[in-house]
């Protein structure tokens, strides 16, 4: 009886003498002739109200994934507030069922605009793909991505299976990824350009206490690192990528009882005293995504966190 894994020296190493003969892609920066990343003309039309308006105006469509969590729905009525038209909502059948009634408040608080809900595992490279086509079939196009989607794994690193860890990962890490590239490539193949902000976290700068979440800070690490590295790949084609870093919200993550103790420990490391509102991400969301007030900003990692890394 002949093993299959005899041949597997060979193969290494031909795959070893492969490397030398590799042929590797390299990125392509913009140049100050580029319509897509050339600075935008001031409007000297417009008066001082007028202009203060438009610095921060978000503009076209957008998709929000994790949409129908609290950061989500906080994010998507300021962009809203700041002129965005369409919006896409991903996120789990689950979550879009109980978030109904406040994304049903969303609808009446701007009954102009267009608010849809598209449900997706971002984990999936063919459901991103497929709900990604149904948002552009939708909207008629994509111009800004936020990606809030996300899940907290906290357990003892000794005590973690392989599948604990890879799951964390690959929702918060390879989640962001699929749904960043598929945005990209909607937005290249437009040649219009767009924003992508991802969710980083604090976590991503330091070692979080006193609970242990090694897979959740290494995944939230790797947010805010392939946020540079888009940022300078894509930059040629118009789109900016930024990631924002918020510290303890107070969103149903943090809640319950049970977690009391932790919280005091939390906000009393904070110089603020206390953990976030999710109203308080808002500003940075509308910043990054605006094309005035955040058109020379990517790669950045914008940390919302009341101090905490202060200390």
């Amino acid at each position: 009886m002949t093993s299959n894994n005899t041949a597997s020296p060979q193969k290494d190493q031909d795959a070893r003498d492969a490397l030398t003969s590799r042929r590797v892609p390299t990125m392509v920066l913009s140049t100050a002739s580029n319509p897509l990343t050339a600075p935008i003309v001031r409007d000297s039309s417009l008066n001082s109200v007028n202009r203060a308006k438009a610095r921060f105006a978000t503009e076209g469509n957008a998709v929000l994934t994790g949409g129908a969590g609290g950061l989500g729905l906080a994010a998507a009525r300021a962009l809203f507030e700041h002129g965005l038209t369409s919006m896409c909502l991903f996120d789990l059948p689950s979550t879009l069922t109980s978030s109904s009634a406040a994304i049903s408040a969303l609808r009446s608080e701007f009954p102009g605009n267009s608010i849809h809900e598209i449900p997706v595992d971002v984990t999936s490279a063919t459901a991103v793909t497929d709900a990604f086509s149904q948002a552009i079939s939708i909207m008629g196009g994509i111009d800004i991505l936020c990606c809030f989607a996300g899940i907290v794994g906290t357990v003892r690193s000794e005590d973690a299976t392989a599948e604990q860890f890879r799951k964390v990962i690959d929702v918060n890490l390879t989640g962001s990824f699929l749904c960043a590239q598929a945005a990209a490539r909607h937005m290249i193949a437009s040649k219009k350009g767009g924003s992508i902000m991802l969710t980083s976290s604090i976590s991503a700068h330091h070692v979080n206490y006193p609970q242990p979440q090694a897979a959740y800070n290494v995944s939230k690490i790797g947010v805010s690192h392939l946020t540079r590295n888009l940022a300078a790949e894509w930059a040629t084609h118009g789109i900016r990528v930024n990631s924002i870093s918020p510290g303890y919200m107070d969103t149903v993550l943090n809640a319950g009882d049970n977690l009391q103790e932790l919280r005091d420990m939390w906000a009393s490391r904070c110089p603020f005293g206390r953990m976030g509102d999710a109203e308080e991400i808002t500003g940075a969301v509308v910043l990054l995504c605006s094309k005035r007030g955040g058109g020379y900003i990517t790669g950045c990692d914008m940390i919302i966190d009341g101090g905490a890394m202060t200390l």
